[in-house]
């Protein structure tokens, strides 16, 4: 059955709708005629409600669990709610301040896609996700340092500001000075270059015989790339944070959902497939249950949003993943200002 338009529903129905779908968003249960008949606002007998909540449910928003419980909304209720009832509460000035001065902290970018998804989950209880930019390091400089016998340590400076090192197996016999004149050939010629350009730009110094290298230096250079390009390509493409706060109290009664909403949060990637979608919309989009193939057997909500560059590129999607009671006026408006700080952040 179609879900009505908000407009069909008469007043009364409207604001029964509403406070059963917020009272079930703030406790987590169904919402019985007693409970209704002594919200503020509502001047009707427990019957008159009983006899609107059955609409409701004939119209396919509302469904009882149990003959003798109340009411609480389905999916397609929900949906309604969020599209056309819900009032979305702004970030503090304290939670906007809070979020700005974590994803700003010094560091590298993927520090502040990890602080994104922890204070989204922190902020949500829910779990943060956020999709990281497929986007490899430019260098800066790169050292290679010996460690002994057949081995050296690659020390990658990124001009983020990370740091990061991997070990590079070495050839036998390796001419002294080798190490140093690699160091000094990649940091003086392939500096500003992500890694794949680096290796492109190599590769064709050497192809037109301009290349000042010889064959030990070259094959030193060629493997500090290597491990830093296969180590760019494995980068996650999801950071997920928070996943503890999904198991709630609420979540003893449905253990099962629970336990096949952390496991599809370990397919990063169909996750990553999901927020894929996300990326392609001009705002916050929000998944209800099975709207999303994903999470359809957990019945789990995702508010994702996708955060930009100064052109106005797409780089990345963030958001919080949760059940389907989450606190969307609250969280939508929060996972949105993060993406807009992020945005501003990777400029």
């Amino acid at each position: 059955m179609p879900t009505p338009p908000i407009t069909e529903l008469t007043t009364r129905a409207r604001e029964i709708f509403r406070l059963v779908v917020e009272g079930y968003l703030e406790t987590g249960t169904p919402m019985g005629s007693k409970a209704l008949a002594g919200a503020g606002g509502i001047n009707l007998s427990a019957a008159s409600i009983r006899s609107v909540l059955a609409d409701l449910e004939g119209l396919g928003l509302l469904a009882a669990p149990h003959t003798s419980a109340g009411r609480l909304p389905t999916e397609a209720g929900l949906r309604l709610f969020v599209d056309g009832i819900m009032q979305v509460a702004e970030p503090t000035l304290e939670e906007r301040a809070v979020i700005e001065r974590r994803i700003a902290a010094p560091g590298p970018i993927e520090a502040a896609l990890e602080a994104a998804s922890s204070l989204l989950s922190n902020l949500s209880s829910g779990a943060g996700v956020v999709m990281v930019p497929r986007r490899e390091p430019r260098l800066m400089h790169l050292q290679l340092v010996p460690l002994g016998p057949g081995r050296a340590l690659a020390v990658l400076v990124g001009e983020d500001g990370g740091v990061e090192n991997r070990v590079v197996e070495l050839p036998v016999s390796l001419p002294p000075g080798a190490l140093e004149e690699a160091s000094n050939y990649i940091s003086a010629h392939l500096s500003g270059r992500t890694l794949a350009e680096a290796a492109q730009a190599m590769r064709a110094e050497i192809d037109s015989g301009q290349s000042a290298l010889d064959a030990a230096s070259r094959d030193l250079v060629e493997r500090g790339l290597a491990v830093w390009s296969e180590d760019a390509m494995q980068r996650p493409v999801l950071i997920v944070r928070g996943q503890a706060n999904l198991l709630d109290e609420t979540a003893v009664s449905d253990l099962e959902r629970v336990r096949s909403l952390l496991d599809d949060l370990e397919s990063k990637q169909s996750v990553a497939d999901l927020l894929a979608v996300a990326s392609e919309a001009q705002s916050t989009r929000i998944f209800i249950g099975s709207e999303n193939r994903l999470f359809a057997l957990s019945g789990s909500s995702v508010i994702a949003s996708p955060y930009r560059d100064r052109e106005g590129k797409v780089v990345g999607v963030v958001g919080v993943i949760g059940p389907t009671r989450l606190n969307y006026a609250r969280v939508v408006p929060m996972v949105d200002f993060t993406a807009q700080s992020l945005g501003k952040l990777i400029g």
